[in-house]
């Protein structure tokens, strides 16, 4: 068990430059509380930032600590706390914003200009023993639900997001491409919301097996060396139909290409993984067609719907983990997650002793 003056944290001082040190135990602001952090999850997000240093403008600069999939145990209220109590267990939604520019006002806070947000620079993440956070951004769970459940209410608000976005509901018909952490859990959101079936594709067929045990009705590994029109009419073959809602979750060049060729006229593409930062489309195709084409940028009001789906026992993020670490161990938990190795899907790092704070 970690002591007061342990703060291992992890840090990202730049391309290929993870190292574990010891950070000061930081105070809480008069509406913050000290969290001692429990679990964190690797994102795809933290590996890109270890390999490339940076996610279009947002650069690693300077030494940032990794970390926004996360749930911790509130340790110390600030000033100003009400709604927590020490020894909370709670889930942490890592970005908030300005409080006053136009976009928070409105509750699009997600959009705000001054965002801080965990473990994107220049802002510091969570995967440390000791973090402080704003208690209005903290979740209490239910004494049912895991800190490894807490910690997925981070993708799985994504995934929520995505599928509000697109108007997933009542009789949809969704293709989803590709089944890592991001597709898995909106597959599973999408069919909560009343969508009549749902395609997840995928180049991985593990990762489809997964998908299959999650509730996809259809779903298809691409093949290789297939063209585009082909590609389509399989998908559409697969279905039964053209889908009303096309969600990628994948960002590259192919897939957001597909997602505007694939989806049905009048229907809606949304695009929640981010690949390059600029990409050829068949922009044309998708305008005669009255495609709807719609971003994705995090979520925004999402967690208490994505806590609720968990709570109430209808959906399954456990099944998402794949691979279990401590703290020290943490450049293998990265190369785990980078790799795929073992059939990686989320990888979680354990900052406590796994299960201490989980329901017994």
């Amino acid at each position: 068990m970690a002591s007061k003056k342990d703060n291992l944290t992890a840090v990202l001082y730049g391309i290929e430059d993870l190292r574990l040190e010891q950070r000061p135990i930081p105070v809480p602001k008069d509406d913050e509380v000290l969290l001692e952090m429990d679990c964190v999850g690797i994102c795809g997000s933290d590996v890109h930032y270890l390999v490339a240093g940076r996610i279009g403008d947002f650069i690693v600069k300077k030494p940032m600590i990794c970390g926004h999939e996360a749930a911790g145990i509130v340790a110390k209220l600030g000033a100003n706390v009400k709604s927590l109590k020490v020894g909370d267990r709670v889930a942490i939604e890592p970005g908030y914003g300005c409080r006053v520019c136009e976009y928070c006002k409105a509750g699009d806070y997600n959009l705000c200009p001054d965002m801080i947000f965990c473990a994107t620079p220049p802002c510091d993440g969570n995967l440390t023993r000791y973090y402080t956070h704003p208690a209005d951004f903290c979740y209490k769970l239910p004494d049912h639900v895991t800190m490894e459940e807490g910690a997925l209410l981070e993708p799985l608000s994504v995934g929520v997001h995505a599928c509000r976005r697109a108007g997933v509901g009542l009789g949809s018909h969704v293709l989803v491409l590709g089944a890592g952490p991001i597709g898995l859990v909106t597959l599973i959101v999408a069919k909560q919301m009343g969508a009549d079936k749902v395609l997840i594709t995928d180049l991985l067929q593990n990762r489809l097996d997964v998908a299959k045990e999650l509730g996809a009705d259809e779903t298809f590994l691409i093949p290789k060396d297939i063209s585009e029109p082909e590609l389509v009419k399989l998908i559409h073959d697969r279905m039964g139909c053209a889908p009303d809602k096309t969600i990628d979750c994948s960002g590259v060049a192919a897939t957001v290409r597909l997602s505007f060729l694939a989806t049905k006229p009048g229907g809606c593409s949304v695009i929640v993984g981010m690949g390059a930062a600029e990409v050829k489309v068949p922009l044309v195709t998708a305008l005669v067609r009255e495609v709807d084409v719609r971003g994705v940028f995090r979520y925004c009001n999402d967690y208490p719907a994505a806590l609720s789906l968990v709570a109430s026992g209808k959906i399954n993020v456990k099944r998402l983990i794949t691979h279990h670490f401590n703290i020290e161990e943490t450049a293998e938990a990265f190369n785990t997650a980078r790799h795929g190795l073992g059939g990686a899907i989320k990888v979680m790092i354990h900052v406590q002793p796994k299960d201490k704070n989980n329901p017994k």
